[in-house]
């Protein structure tokens, strides 16, 4: 009789033990926030090319308010907040260079290198920096803005600004982020044709 009570002494203090290394806090996020491309290529899909016509999709930089997993809210001119539960699955970086390479992929059928695969070198670089990615509170309107850089076989060099704006009622996590995920497309899109 007393091995059953060691034994179930002992489970349970194990089990109490474990629990300080598991947090069931609240500071695991309801739903995490992700962009998603308009449409992707298909499974089986094959493409071509030479390093001439393939191209590299760099992700892209961003200043220290946006290289965070929060969406910002620009309150002002001047104060940034960050919006309350939403949270990216990653950087919104690192998201929207996926998103851009994937986009290129399905728009103009080209070879897209979205890695640091050493064993190709494509001649196009496409780089940029993110200027928005967030909710302004004035307006009531998510923007994304990217300033991209087209570079050709080391030589030419060109650049471009692309933007899309979209309204928002509410500044709430999931409509800000399917109005975010809409912006996005929208600006791959608008590199897509251009890279063309």
């Amino acid at each position: 009789m007393i091995r059953p009570a060691r034994t179930s002494f002992m489970a349970v203090a194990g089990a109490l033990a474990l629990s300080g290394c598991i947090s069931f806090g609240p500071d695991v996020p309801d739903s995490l926030l992700t962009l998603t491309p308009l449409t992707v290529a298909t499974p089986g899909t094959i493409s071509t090319g030479t390093p001439e016509s393939a191209i590299a999709v760099k992700e892209p930089t961003a200043p220290q308010r946006l290289a965070v997993d929060r969406v910002p809210v620009q309150i002002d001119n001047t104060n940034v907040a960050y919006l309350e539960g939403a949270t990216w699955v990653e950087r919104p970086a690192r998201l929207f260079q996926n998103l851009l390479a994937e986009t290129i992929r399905q728009r103009s059928g080209r070879i897209v290198v979205d890695n640091d695969d050493s064993s190709i070198t494509p001649q196009v670089q496409l780089r940029g920096a993110i200027r928005e990615f967030g909710y302004d509170a004035q307006t009531q309107t998510v923007m994304v803005r990217y300033d991209a850089i087209r570079e050709i076989n080391g030589e030419a060099i060109q650049t471009r600004r692309f933007e899309s704006v979209v309204p928002v009622a509410l500044p709430e996590a999931a409509p800000v982020g399917v109005a975010l995920n809409q912006a996005a497309n929208d600006v791959a899109t608008q590199v897509a044709d251009w890279i063309q």
